[in-house]
């Protein structure tokens, strides 16, 4: 009984000690907010599907073991299927890039409004890949958001 509190307190210092500004053990510091990245330019399109025209948005959520990163694109049209963020190779300066592709719609398709033509996915990393990464791009077709460390 007269163990706990002390090591109560102990704990709550160790806890504290995530807080500051040079700890990369606090999750909530891992990533910053995403903002507009210019396009990178890819030789060999990692997927035969066109990329998305326009993402939207960009979040990356840690989690115990890792972090997901999710994004939203906007096609030009209603219809578009099977999207996915497929990765390339992390370059030397620890950048990923996730490039965001989706399938046309097969047939002619409506132009109603921007929220029904978003489209959310998500990508998980774990903290081993994590590790060596410093920058995460959502690639699109004329526009990229990004978040560094």
């Amino acid at each position: 009984m007269r163990f706990r509190l002390p090591i109560a307190i102990l704990a709550l210092t160790a806890l504290t000690a995530c807080g500051g500004s040079a700890s990369r053990l606090n999750p909530f510091k891992w990533f910053k907010r995403s903002a507009p990245a210019p396009v990178v330019s890819v030789e060999t399109p990692a997927d035969p599907r066109p990329l998305v025209n326009t993402v939207l948005s960009m979040q990356i959520e840690s989690y115990p073991g890792g972090a997901i990163v999710r994004a939203t694109g906007l096609p030009p049209t209603q219809g578009y299927w099977s999207a996915e963020l497929v990765p390339r190779p992390v370059d030397e300066k620890g950048t990923l890039v996730l490039e965001f592709h989706v399938f046309p719609p097969v047939g002619a398709a409506a132009v109603v409004n921007q929220q029904s033509r978003e489209i959310t996915v998500a990508y998980n990393l774990s903290d081993i890949k994590l590790q060596q990464i410093n920058e995460i791009v959502v690639q699109g077709g004329s526009n990229a958001r990004s978040s560094r460390r």
